[in-house]
């Protein structure tokens, strides 16, 4: 037989004879309260691993859209800037968006 097969066979009887030898009652005993726990983490209600799991998404998905708004607030702030350095921007915006005229023009809105 492998050599390998000969070491997973050794460990088995070793974990039997745990099981079933003096003592036994120790290694049943921690073992139901592994399970135990393990379920309630799984499982259980309020603080398991799905809602942990559930939580991290959530989280990525918020710094995802901070990282979005900065970049936007950013991008305004640059449309500020020079709208409010420049004359020519400041005057062509306020046309377009508001349709303001000089004194004397005819403004005609084209929709």
């Amino acid at each position: 037989m492998p050599k390998s097969l000969l070491i997973v066979m050794e460990i088995w009887q070793k974990i039997k004879k745990m099981y079933t030898g003096q003592n036994s009652w120790f290694s049943w005993f921690v073992t139901l309260w592994i399970l135990y726990f393990t379920w309630s983490w799984l499982f259980g209600s309020g603080n398991t691993i799905f809602h942990w799991i559930d939580a991290k998404k959530e989280f990525r998905s918020q710094n995802e859209q901070i990282e979005f708004y900065r970049n936007e607030i950013e991008k305004m702030d640059m449309i500020l800037d020079q709208r409010e350095s420049n004359i020519d921007t400041l005057e062509k915006f306020a046309r377009e968006q508001y349709h303001f005229a000089a004194p004397g023009e005819d403004v005609y809105i084209i929709e």
